[in-house]
C-alpha cells in the first residue's frame, strides 16, 4: 500500500512538529503502512464516510485525517489536537480535499 501526501502542507505540517513528535508520527505512519486497512483504534478511527483520523498520543496529540483511493492512502489533512472533539473547520477542509483528490 502506497502512503501519499495530499498536498505539500500536509508534509510541512509535520516537519514543523517538534521532534520526539514528528518521530512518533513517522513511527505512526510506518506502523500504519504495515497493518494497512486492518489497524483500528487506538491508531485509526473511522469518523465519517471515507474519512479516516490518525491518532498520535506525543508532547504533542496530532491527528492526521486520510482517505483510501484504491491500493494508496492519501494523508489529507494533519492538526494539533487541542480538544475533545475534533474541531468542524478541521473535518470540512479534510472533506474538501477528499472530494478534490
Amino acid at each position: 500500500m502506497e502512503i501519499r501526501f495530499f498536498s505539500e502542507s500536509v508534509r510541512d505540517f509535520i516537519g514543523s512538529l517538534e521532534e520526539k513528535t514528528r518521530a512518533r508520527v513517522y513511527q505512526t505512519i510506518d506502523l500504519f503502512y504495515e497493518a494497512g486497512h486492518t489497524i483500528g483504534l487506538p491508531h485509526s478511527k473511522k469518523i465519517a464516510k471515507d474519512l479516516f483520523e490518525l491518532r498520535i498520543r506525543s508532547v504533542q496529540e496530532v491527528r492526521i485525517l486520510y482517505t483510501y483511493k484504491q491500493a494508496s492512502v492519501v494523508l489529507l489533512h494533519a492538526f494539533i489536537k487541542q480538544s475533545q472533539k475534533i474541531p468542524q473547520k478541521e473535518i470540512k477542509l479534510a472533506l474538501q480535499r477528499l472530494s478534490a483528490s
